[in-house]
């Protein structure tokens, strides 16, 4: 089995955004092509088009959640829709427990509206070494791997 954690560490080093990175690892497992992973996930990096808003790992954790246990049925008194909402939001805490946010701009140390030009940064040996990124990306995947591998110890 790939180490999906490695893998998308590699491809935020490659150049892909947080969110490309997160949803690639995983995207092949779900019947994705290279390329329909990419551009499903490209508009989810820098906190949603670099806005700065809910962080693209997390994000694309909440996609691959979705497309592992995401609900479908619109006649079911909303339970569906209630038990996902609540596993997205036990994710959530936990992501924001070890990363100490959701948000793109707080996870970088930016104030509101600062460093949200639609125009992305140069990926240097400095942006990587500045940037908390790479590991919330890993923590992003640690998160989804446990939740996957608690998912099959419980269906044995």
């Amino acid at each position: 089995m790939e180490n999906k954690e490695q893998l998308a560490r590699n491809y935020f080093k490659q150049g892909y955004n947080c969110a490309q990175s997160v949803f690639l690892a995983y995207a092949k497992d779900y019947g994705f092509d290279k390329t329909t992973a990419l551009k499903l996930s490209s508009s989810f990096g820098g906190g949603m088009g670099r806005l700065r808003e809910v962080c693209g790992a997390a994000s694309s954790m909440f996609m691959i959640i979705g497309l592992e246990d995401g609900y479908t049925a619109i006649d079911d008194d909303d339970k569906s829709k209630t038990i996902h909402y609540q596993r997205i939001q036990e994710l959530g805490k936990q992501f924001k427990e070890i990363n100490g946010s959701l948000i793109c701009r707080e996870l970088l140390g930016l104030k509101e509206d600062e460093d949200t030009s639609y125009i992305p940064a140069k990926r240097t040996e400095e942006y990587y070494q500045n940037r908390p990124c790479e590991n919330i990306i890993g923590n992003a995947c640690k998160i989804i791997d446990k939740y996957l591998a608690n998912k099959k110890a419980v269906n044995k």
